[in-house]
């Protein structure tokens, strides 16, 4: 008698549902994720071992690279308040339009006449737009009165106390660095803190 062959059934996985789920995932994360915007001063911070997190509100950054300083401010009502001080200060008009614009916009670096140039610039030009930095002469001092309102502008929003912390490049000299301490020294300001990279276990 003849053996029956029976055929083999190769088998089929319906692979409709898992294309979905993967395009469904990967919709998500590309419509909930935001671009980097490039930085206005890149700097190469010096390394170290230390791992501690920079607070994400009554903060503010001062970079400092090439010989230039630039500010930057977290909070959003902090950062236009802050403006507002400062535009009383200097006496330089901005609009209701320009103070939503800068409380949304990264660090700067320019003196304040020029800032509504910075402001209404789209967000990926002001890296390329060549910031000379903020003025810190002793005839011209736009940084210490920026730090100054910021912190009056954080103690009135959020009843709290400014940190500060600074972002040097590791290859930029003493005296620079040295001249944004005396500032902050100058306003009872003792405590800051330096932004690093993270230096690797097997250094």
């Amino acid at each position: 008698m003849a053996k029956i062959k029976i055929k083999k059934n190769p088998g089929s996985t319906d692979m409709t549902a898992m294309c979905d789920v993967a395009f469904l995932l990967l919709t998500f994360f590309v419509m909930t994720s935001t671009a980097k915007v490039p930085e206005a001063l890149v700097v190469d911070t010096p390394v170290s071992t230390v791992q501690t997190k920079l607070p994400d509100s009554d903060l503010a950054t001062l970079t400092v690279g090439k010989g230039k300083v630039f500010f930057d401010l977290k909070g959003r009502e902090v950062r236009m308040r802050t403006l507002e001080l400062m535009s009383e200060k200097y006496s330089v008009e901005f609009t209701d339009e320009d103070k939503k614009m800068f409380s949304m916009m990264d660090d700067f670096g320019v003196p304040i006449l020029n800032l509504k140039q910075i402001i209404e610039m789209k967000a990926g030009d002001r890296s390329k737009a060549g910031q000379p930095g903020i003025p810190i002469d002793s005839l011209d001092n736009q940084l210490k009165e920026w730090i100054y309102n910021a912190r009056i502008a954080n103690i009135e929003i959020n009843d709290k106390e400014l940190q500060v912390a600074i972002k040097g490049d590791g290859k930029e000299e003493y005296p620079a660095i040295k001249k944004i301490m005396d500032i902050l020294q100058e306003q009872k300001i003792n405590s800051f803190s330096l932004v690093t990279g993270l230096r690797g276990k097997d250094f």
